[in-house]
């Protein structure tokens, strides 16, 4: 009965900043500035469906990115000695302690028409290129600041594989393709659904990278929220609903996710 008490203060805490925000958006999502209750605030939505696809399109090939990097960085690590972990872990988590929009500014300097890179590139004979204000750099920013939460879940999975299990599938005939294939991916997919969750969700949401990587050209759902409610076209009604939108069709992405991850778990236990 004592335990019962002591989870008082995480319900309360919960109540307050996680369900009763979303309560506000869903019933700012379906009424108008009087109060009465309308679906134009979805209909509405139909206005901004590039920005929709943009946010989705981009998150999700930072996502892919993110995976083709971290994945092998994960596993070349987990087979290091544990000092070495210990020190590139660190490494990972260092920028992380840094402000998010400073890490984001340091890009900008990096990326801009006379920013470090062409500075770089001039010196070695080469032409200058234009990424800053484009698609790229907003990927370049979003597989920058993210790329940690990919490595780290996949990391802490891959360590955990009991060795015997891919000693176990060599000592049958299977080749290095065929035990990646059917041991060492199937059993990492909890650490990359993990790593997949923690970066596409974060990255189809962020306003600050598209704004000044971006340079407002590359609007995102987070940047259309936003002005929603602090910019110009203040209306906070459209901005819940399109929150209210976004929050759904990531769930029912994670779900997705989460279920082929299921079906590959238990085809490896057959």
């Amino acid at each position: 009965m004592r335990t019962k008490f002591l989870a008082v203060p995480y319900v309360v805490w919960m109540a307050i900043f996680v369900v009763a925000p979303i309560i506000l958006v869903v019933i700012y999502a379906f009424t108008t500035a009087d109060g009465s209750f309308t679906l134009g605030n979805f209909s509405n939505m139909l206005d901004y469906l590039s920005v929709f696809g943009r946010s989705f399109y981009l998150a999700f090939i930072s996502t892919v990115i993110c995976i083709l990097i971290g994945y092998p960085i994960a596993y070349i690590l987990s087979k290091q000695g544990a000092r070495f972990q210990r020190a590139v872990i660190m490494l990972f988590m260092l920028p992380m302690w840094m402000n998010f929009l400073l890490r984001t500014y340091s890009w900008m300097s990096i990326l801009e028409n006379t920013g470090l890179l062409n500075r770089f590139l001039n010196f070695i004979g080469l032409p200058s290129i234009s990424i800053i204000n484009t698609q790229a750099a907003v990927v370049i920013g979003m597989v920058y600041n993210f790329l940690p939460f990919m490595i780290l879940p996949i990391y802490s999975v891959i360590v955990k594989i009991d060795r015997s299990l891919i000693e176990a599938a060599q000592d049958l005939g299977g080749n290095s393709v065929a035990v990646f294939r059917r041991v060492l991916f199937p059993l990492s997919l909890p650490g990359i659904i993990s790593g997949i969750t923690m970066v596409f969700v974060p990255a189809v949401s962020t306003f600050v990278i598209s704004q000044l990587l971006g340079g407002g050209k590359q609007m995102l759902l987070g940047d259309l929220i936003e002005m929603q409610f602090l910019g110009s076209a203040y209306n906070p009604h459209l901005g819940s609903a399109i929150a209210l939108v976004m929050m759904i069709v990531v769930t029912i992405f994670m779900y997705i996710i989460n279920k082929f991850g299921d079906g590959e778990e238990q085809a490896v236990m057959l």
